[in-house]
């Protein structure tokens, strides 16, 4: 996190849907996975990741972006998925990056973030 007049900036991406933007599903599927390999290369770090609805579909085993995803895990960016979203797509034994929680986590990530970005 980066400092900002000796305050810690939480930056949070939110993230509702497998896809980016509304329109052609193939051209969101591009610009999604481009967003999220893109993220690796900021400076700072977003602090968390929220992934929600059909967003959690990106942090399956066979997801294109699961490498991204894990190689933010590593740099300690927190990564937190819908438990009620990964039980309504039956994913909760296929998930290769982030941590199942809830919806009280959640709104308290956003609740203490700085900045929310919400591709």
């Amino acid at each position: 996190m980066k400092q900002n007049k000796d305050k810690l900036v939480r930056s949070v991406i939110n993230i509702s849907s497998s896809k980016m933007g509304a329109g052609d599903d193939d051209l969101g599927d591009i610009l999604m996975q481009s967003f999220i390999n893109s993220l690796i290369q900021l400076d700072p770090l977003p602090s968390t990741i929220i992934l929600y609805n059909s967003g959690v579909l990106l942090c399956t085993n066979d997801s294109a972006v699961l490498e991204s995803l894990n190689a933010l895990e590593a740099k300690g960016v927190n990564i937190l998925l819908c438990g009620t979203c990964a039980d309504f797509y039956n994913i909760k034994d296929k998930i290769g990056a982030g941590t199942i929680s809830n919806m009280y986590t959640i709104v308290e990530t956003l609740n203490r973030s700085d900045k929310i970005i919400n591709p």
